[in-house]
Parts: structure tokens; sequence; C-alpha cells
């Protein structure tokens, strides 16, 4: 749900290098952000413990109780990440389970979410990003497929590229503007 003010779109980082070309990426589209929008990078992924259920109920973790919190006061939620052997990196994996909990009422649930990412491989990421959707999807997110930006970095500078840059920040704008459809019944 998008205030009056502005959309706050979480950002969840899959690469914990503090170089890494996606952090990089998620960091221009914090500071390109349109007027009315705040993009606001969520760090701490990784003090995040492993999602096991025995420590997730009155005593839930502090890290983990206010990930959740901070995730649930956004209006979207969009993964910056690069592919890892051929899937989502384990941190945005666990990031996301934790995420999906409780079940039916976690944080994610009906949020609009998107995947955008690059790689230094000829598909960009596709694989990560298909899983990342997948596992949001059924955690409760809203997937909004035209968001998904897979970004081969073996031609080009992605950091550099304004062509990149403007598909990012398309994304970006796409999904902010999603609206869901709402059918009578």
């Amino acid at each position: 749900m998008t205030n009056s003010t502005s959309t706050r779109v979480a950002v969840l980082v899959g690469s914990l290098r503090a170089d890494s070309v996606n952090r990089r990426l998620a960091e221009l589209l914090r500071d390109e952000a349109p007027p009315g929008v705040v993009v606001d990078i969520v760090d701490g992924l990784d003090r995040l413990p492993f999602y096991n259920e025995d420590i997730d109920g009155p005593e839930v973790p502090a890290v983990a109780a206010s990930f959740r919190e901070h995730v649930a006061a956004a209006d979207r939620v969009l993964a910056v990440t690069p592919e890892y052997n051929g899937t989502m990196p384990a941190v945005l994996n666990n990031a996301i389970d934790w995420l999906s909990r409780p079940y039916g009422a976690g944080a994610l649930v009906g949020k609009p979410f998107g995947v955008v990412g690059a790689t230094p491989t000829p598909y960009g990421g596709q694989w990560a990003h298909a899983d990342a959707a997948r596992s949001a999807r059924i955690a409760g997110a809203v997937v909004v497929e035209d968001v998904t930006v897979s970004q081969s970095a073996v031609d080009v500078d992605v950091l550099t590229d304004p062509a990149v840059h403007a598909k990012l920040r398309d994304a970006v704008a796409k999904l902010v503007e999603y609206q869901a459809d709402v059918t009578a019944a």
C-alpha cells in the first residue's frame, strides 16, 4: 500500500561483498530514486541466523524481529542479486525464509516484489532471479513479472552504461506504479 507522502522500497541485496556490483547498483537506485520514492537498502542480512523454526517463537532473535519489521514497513520489496552456482545466494534465500513467517502473515504477504541484478555470465542471473521470484511468491509476495532485469555484465560495464541504468530505473518505476488488479466478486 502506497501512502500519499512517499513510497518506500525495501531493497534486499543478495551479495555481502562490500564492493559488489549488485550493491553498487542498489546504491545507484537509492541515489537516483524518483521524487516521492525512498529506496531503502536493508542491511544486516549477514547477521540473520539461518532460519530455524525452533528459534522463531516468542523469543525470536532481535535481529530477525527487527528485519521483519523493517521490511513490513515498506510498500514494496526489491531484491538486487547476483547468481551463485545457478541460484540465488543463500543469504537472500535465508532472508526470504525469515520474511515468510509466520505462515500466511509474514512481512512479504501481499507486498509487490521485484528482482533485478547483474552477473558476469551471458544469462545475467536469470536462474537466480527466477528462484528469488518463486520463493517470494510462495512466501506471499505479489511478484511483478515485468520488473525483473537480469543483466549480463559480459559485454557492458553495468555500473556506467546509461542503457543499463535506464532499465533498472524503469524496473523501480514499474514496481512503484504497480497496482494489484482488483476484481469484483
